[in-house]
């Protein structure tokens, strides 16, 4: 069964978290702070901590570009390759004018197995910053993937006829 609201919307609009004076916090000074505490627990390797602490700042400012550009980072760092896309994706909506959000996303999309996206994602980045070292780096890595891929399609091998069968041995008399 789903369930929809009529006409006006039940959700409480994010400004009217500063209404109230009596909270122990301002919204900007709590999004700093988890932002400064999570970028630590990121850099000591606590990513699921780190990711948490990302995603109520991001229930707080979901149209900040940075938030969702850094828990890309973090799920990427777990292995969710899907979830990072989509975040790396969100960051880049935001803001299309920032090369590190578009090389995110194309690490995002190498992970995720799409080389080719990626590479257009890197060349955004190197529009936008030229002299990007990662973005170059990154970009060279895909392409090369890329070769491989196409080396193993004209050979005429398969993936599948290039990975063991595991059975019984039977012995035929």
């Amino acid at each position: 069964m789903k369930v929809t609201w009529k006409k006006q919307s039940k959700k409480r609009p994010l400004a009217a978290i500063s209404k109230y004076s009596n909270l122990p916090f301002d919204k900007q000074d709590t999004l700093h702070n988890d932002d400064e505490d999570s970028n630590k627990l990121a850099e000591d390797g606590n990513y699921r901590e780190a990711l948490g602490k990302w995603e109520a700042a991001l229930n707080l400012m979901p149209g900040n570009a940075v938030l969702h550009e850094q828990k890309a980072q973090v799920l990427l760092e777990i292995g969710d390759a899907w979830s990072a896309l989509k975040a790396a994706t969100r960051a880049t909506e935001l803001e299309s004018s920032w090369a590190e959000a578009w090389i995110t996303l194309g690490r995002a999309q190498l992970n995720f197995g799409e080389p080719d996206s990626a590479i257009e994602s890197f060349d955004r980045a190197l529009t936008i910053k030229p002299d990007s070292k990662e973005a170059q780096d990154d970009r060279h890595s895909a392409l090369q993937l890329v070769k491989k891929r196409k080396q193993l399609h004209s050979s005429g091998l398969s993936s599948k006829e290039n990975r063991y069968l595991v059975s019984d041995k039977t012995e035929s008399s």
